[in-house]
């Protein structure tokens, strides 16, 4: 994830300043609740060790299977993904989130 190349429109690369906040183990049907902040949003996204049985059920290739995002400023939902499209990136910086965590978060999150 340290190999981001988008910027957001602040300059700094997306992912820069990703913190997570929270992880918590589901005690029933595995995966990890992993919550955080990265270029001024706030996420929570439900993470696995391995991909889903039903691809329809993970966002790509990434090991997500329910991922929101709010923008911290004005508190606005801009992706919202449970197990399907709720609600696709508002913008592009939301888009380059979406991108950034999908390429990693699990691997960071199962050390793999």
């Amino acid at each position: 994830m340290a190999n981001a190349k988008r910027t957001h429109t602040q300059g700094a690369k997306i992912g820069d300043d990703l913190r997570i906040t929270k992880t918590t183990r589901r005690a029933s049907g595995g995966g990890t609740w992993v919550c955080g902040t990265i270029a001024g949003h706030r996420f929570d996204a439900l993470v696995f060790p391995e991909h889903a049985e039903c691809p329809e059920y993970e966002l790509g290739d990434s090991r997500i299977s329910k991922l929101w995002v709010e923008r911290m400023a004005d508190k606005t939902t801009v992706v919202n993904f449970d197990r399907g499209w709720d609600q696709q990136p508002a913008n592009p910086t939301a888009a380059e989130i979406v991108d950034f965590l999908t390429a990693g978060l699990a691997d960071l999150i199962y050390h793999a």
